[in-house]
């Protein structure tokens, strides 16, 4: 009654009186930021609708809610500077940027904030569009491949000719290795030499060739084109057709690779179809490494449950 009554006029007193406060503490805030200069506030944390409207009302717009690795990218392509109170916003610390707008797309009506003109145009955004989802994954992936190409380019310039063609060659040259070895490592030599041309069979069957007859094929022109090169009749000729052939030789044998785009020659780099040597050295190193590992393991451990299904079977464990 009348002492519920009197509680809650005294409630709603305390609550006019705080969201007073609150209001004069915002109008500060404001101010702090209207007087730096800014046109755009950019938070990485939430702030409610109210504060929203008035910001919008005093030509302010916001965006709240930005997750921290985007506020970092936005701070590096605007060449601002994040500021995690308002006591020390300063002109100096704002970033610029030419047009800012919201871009809505897709058919759920998807909004993306937009910031372009950057002073710094080394951070970029990429918007990948797609009908479905593996359609925008599978772009995703080619895009990160062609970014590492860029990037081993970069590290090491130097290149080797794709379509199996750096692996024939290898293949061949371990195998020339492996005759001059004596004893039980020569099988070693010789298996490291097969492995290398399971790359080229793969291409080639995946190509709908046959991929024997075109592995036969391409190491007997790629041994070929090497003895021709160092023939001992070529060598012998002092003549300049005859150190013409024997460049064309030595060149032509480490770029004859598998045809996948059907294109009627084993020329990989007439077809321009190359790859980096850093990343083809890699994988020939983790391929190694995983051979080793696999070849250190001494035991097989079979779960009990397994030896019990197959026990049966005419089949032991041990």
């Amino acid at each position: 009654d009348y002492k519920q009554l009197q509680k809650y006029e005294r409630e709603t007193f305390e609550k006019m009186i705080q969201d007073v406060s609150f209001f004069w503490i915002f109008l500060k805030q404001f101010f702090k930021v209207k007087a730096s200069g800014a046109t755009l506030a950019l938070c990485q944390w939430g702030f409610d609708d109210e504060a929203n409207h008035l910001l919008l009302h005093h030509n302010l717009p916001a965006v709240r809610w930005v997750g921290g690795p985007e506020i970092e990218l936005i701070a590096i392509a605007t060449n601002g500077r994040i500021v995690p109170r308002f006591a020390e916003l300063t002109p100096e610390k704002l970033g610029s940027a030419g047009l800012v707008h919201e871009l809505t797309f897709g058919t759920d009506n998807d909004q993306m904030l937009c910031i372009e003109n950057c002073p710094n145009r080394r951070a970029v955004t990429v918007l990948i569009r797609g009908g479905n989802k593996m359609v925008i994954e599978e772009a995703k992936r080619s895009l990160h491949d062609a970014f590492c190409v860029v990037r081993n380019l970069i590290r090491d310039d130097k290149i080797v000719y794709g379509g199996g063609a750096a692996e024939l060659a290898c293949s061949i040259a371990v195998a020339q290795e492996a005759d001059k070895v004596e004893g039980i490592e020569q099988y070693a030599y010789q298996a490291f030499a097969d492995a290398l041309e399971s790359i080229p069979a793969a291409l080639a069957e995946n190509s709908g060739l046959p991929p024997i007859e075109t592995l036969t094929e391409l190491k007997a022109r790629q041994i070929q084109n090497v003895s021709l090169s160092s023939d001992e009749s070529l060598t012998a000729s002092n003549t300049k057709s005859d150190e013409n052939n024997k460049c064309c030789y030595e060149k032509l044998a480490y770029f004859l690779g598998v045809d996948c785009l059907q294109k009627g020659t084993n020329d990989m780099k007439s077809q321009g179809v190359i790859e980096t040597l850093l990343s083809k050295r890699e994988q020939l190193s983790l391929a190694t490494q995983v051979v080793r590992m696999i070849l250190k393991i001494d035991d097989v451990r079979v779960p009990e449950d397994e030896v019990a299904m197959y026990g049966g079977m005419g089949g032991g464990f041990q």
